[in-house]
């Protein structure tokens, strides 16, 4: 195929669409899927059992679908899947997933992963997810849409991140984020609403105002973070809020970041 480097190795068994294009000095690995209009600059490594979505660009230096980096990881059969239209940069790393953690590590579409940042295994994330300069998450976090992961920030392993939140630069998160969360400071603390990112999408006013009043209540209100969150649900009329109390209720192997 023209569109292919002579320098790339693609091994056996690689399923390539025609309209892939691969730079120089790529390795492709036998299991690996490449979709259409899917590109790769050059010295990136594509391993395991990796599926690459349509349009997506990963630049030079990437290792993607590498095996986990978990001692308990002792070869089974796992997957890495990547959505539609991401942008990977350079020296980014995504890890397929482990039996332990479902054996799938997810990413969704139109999603910018920025140079250096590690997407660990059985991870899963949303679309337009932004992970940016040498960030890391762990292993078995999940990730909902239109989250943003400052540089240098750390997401600890099991950790939920809810819609909408954003993670400030060199934060360490090691609990649960409702959706729209602000978190800053070293030692991750849950700061307010990401307000900037509401109106950016256009979020009417009124539900802009619930969600500081819902925001309000989770910090003030009488009785645990639950109990003030299951009133909350009692309470609200809006689609927002109401997503914020289901995201609470819903099982976790952690904490949450709570309101100071």
């Amino acid at each position: 195929m023209s569109n292919i480097h002579p320098s790339a190795l693609i091994e056996e068994g690689a399923q390539i669409d025609p309209s892939v294009v691969i730079g120089p000095f790529c390795l492709v690995g036998p299991e690996v899927v490449l979709k259409a209009g899917v590109e790769l600059k050059s010295h990136v490594v594509v391993k395991g059992r990796t599926e690459v979505g349509e349009d997506t660009v990963i630049f030079s230096f990437a290792v993607i679908g590498e095996i986990p980096q978990d001692l308990k990881f002792k070869g089974e059969a796992s997957r890495l899947v990547i959505g539609k239209r991401n942008r990977i940069r350079e020296h980014v790393t995504m890890n397929c997933g482990t039996e332990g953690g479902g054996g799938l590590t997810k990413i969704g579409d139109d999603g910018l992963f920025m140079a250096g940042c590690h997407i660990a295994h059985d991870a899963i994330l949303g679309n337009r997810v932004i992970v940016v300069n040498s960030a890391a998450v762990a292993g078995h976090c999940i990730l909902e849409d239109d989250v943003i992961i400052g540089g240098l920030a750390g997401i600890h392993q099991f950790v939920r991140i809810g819609q909408g939140a954003i993670i400030g630069a060199v934060t360490m998160v090691t609990n649960d984020v409702i959706p729209y969360g602000l978190v800053q400071a070293p030692r991750g603390e849950l700061d307010g609403l990401n307000l900037v990112g509401l109106k950016r999408r256009g979020v009417a006013r009124a539900d802009i105002t619930a969600l500081r009043a819902a925001f309000q209540m989770l910090a003030q209100g009488d009785g645990t973070f639950h109990d003030r969150a299951r009133r909350l649900g009692e309470e609200t009329e809006s689609d927002y809020v109401r997503q914020i109390v289901d995201f609470v209720q819903a099982d976790t192997g952690r904490h949450f970041l709570t309101p100071k």
